[in-house]
């Protein structure tokens, strides 16, 4: 059983669940359940027609139960009621201001949370320094109608990986969080790691099906490398493997005419594009590159993107699992690049727009949209089976070239949301946000039944 129900607190009764008339007490039930307290409970029919699920004050209290007016799931399972899911959020960079307690991200993060009601499950956020390990709980933060509360709950059911960048993640406190929570508690931990470029496209390359939209893409490892993919391709990417928002990323263009090189980047001193030429390929390399560890970049093949006013357009798609584990598109846009940038993010110049300010015809904008989710279902199957952990949503990057072809540049396992802000894009911002919490249920439901399945 997977329903929801409020859940009321009764003084007037010890020991007691009341459940339901139309939920059936055939099936015996001995315990209830919430994060990762069980504890012993008599079960009874409500006395009314009532469809809330009351619990006794003293149970409530024994499980760390707060007081919440949504409702929730609950799961019938191994003569065992479960009340949840209660959902930990994993992060760090936490301040003392109550007001702001994850300081810039406070308002992301009672957005995320904002969003239980329509889930039916109970989120909060939480770090290493909030965990009681001897009590088995945690002085969790929860977003409620009047703010910021902290209260003080279980071990939650599942846990969804919220660390904001590759630093926080190699922290050794971090991981020590995750391994004990995950061996030592068997709680499913999902979206962990952020992705590297080279990482991904050496795994997706083993994937026959995929390999049709993978650019090709090699580590740095000569000039002569370069030389090579320049004479395929007319012009190459270089891009740091473990970069974001499109920091690092370098345009190199070979032209045939003046025997010339030019470089195209972003200059984050000056906050400008930039356009350079040179003679020689290794000119190029000594004065953009001075100082840079070459060794940590890729090198990818250009491709001739769809324009729109001579500005290169690449498509934002966001997937999500939902609350049956499945892949679903939760969101599309295209990103068109500034002027003289060499990619289309919004710092470098670029802006969102709507498919349909992009293509007018709407066969034309039907069959792209069709491709590009087709691509990113495709993907996102590929990289949950070929990466280790439970990977729940996605960002890609794809492009579509002047033939039609759809090309994959990037995923992202926390995808930026600068998509959003586009008036167009605001109920697929609160999709994406329902989805990440929704897969929740699946995962608790998994946890219970088939648990091998997680922890493989």
């Amino acid at each position: 059983m997977n329903q929801t129900f409020m859940i009321d607190i009764t003084s007037d009764y010890k020991g007691c669940v009341f459940l339901p008339n139309h939920i059936n007490l055939n099936t015996a039930l001995y315990k209830l359940n919430f994060g990762t307290v069980t504890i012993d409970a008599k079960f009874k029919q409500q006395p009314s027609s009532k469809q809330a699920i009351t619990i006794s004050e003293d149970l409530a209290k024994d499980i760390f139960f707060p007081y919440v007016k949504h409702p929730l799931h609950i799961f019938i399972h191994d003569e065992t009621l479960t009340i949840g899911p209660l959902v930990g959020i994993f992060t760090s960079g936490f301040t003392s201001f109550p007001m702001r307690p994850i300081g810039d991200r406070s308002i992301i993060f009672s957005k995320l949370l904002s969003v239980s009601t329509s889930v039916g499950a109970l989120p909060f956020v939480f770090g290493e320094k909030h965990i009681n390990w001897d009590s088995g709980t945690i002085q969790g933060l929860f977003y409620l109608q009047n703010g910021w509360k902290t209260i003080e709950v279980p071990f939650p059911n599942v846990i969804y990986d919220r660390l904001p960048n590759r630093k926080s993640e190699r922290q050794k406190q971090q991981k020590e969080v995750k391994s004990r929570l995950e061996q030592e508690y068997l709680i499913p931990w999902y979206n962990p790691g952020f992705f590297n470029k080279m990482d991904i496209y050496d795994r997706l390359f083993q994937v026959e099906e995929i390999s049709e939209y993978l650019p090709e893409t090699q580590p740095f490892s000569s000039y002569s490398a370069i030389e090579n993919m320049l004479a395929k391709y007319g012009h190459i990417y270089i891009k740091p493997m473990n970069g974001s928002l499109g920091l690092g990323i370098h345009q190199i263009i070979y032209n045939r005419e003046d025997s010339a090189y030019y470089c195209r980047y972003r200059d984050l001193k000056a906050g400008m594009n930039k356009l350079k030429k040179f003679s020689s390929l290794e000119g190029l390399m000594k004065h953009i590159f001075a100082g840079k560890n070459l060794e940590r970049m890729i090198i990818q093949q250009g491709i001739y993107l769809l324009k729109k006013e001579k500005c290169s357009i690449d498509f934002r798609l966001h997937t999500n699992k939902d609350s049956t584990g499945q892949w679903i598109v939760t969101a599309c846009a295209a990103k068109v690049a500034g002027n003289g940038s060499v990619t289309t993010h919004v710092k470098s110049g670029g802006t969102i727009q709507s498919l349909d300010e992009i293509f007018e015809d709407p066969i034309e904008r039907e069959e792209i949209a069709n491709k590009l989710q087709t691509a990113s279902l495709k993907l996102s199957e590929a990289i949950e089976n070929n990466m280790e952990g439970l990977v729940a949503e996605i960002g890609f990057d794809l492009g579509i070239d002047q033939s039609g072809k759809v090309w994959f540049f990037e995923a992202n396992s926390k995808p930026g949301r600068s998509i959003f802000t586009h008036p167009s894009m605001k109920k697929f911002d609160f999709l994406t946000r329902k989805l990440s919490l929704a897969y929740s249920i699946y995962l608790t439901e998994q946890a219970m039944k088939s648990p091998e399945a997680l922890f493989r």
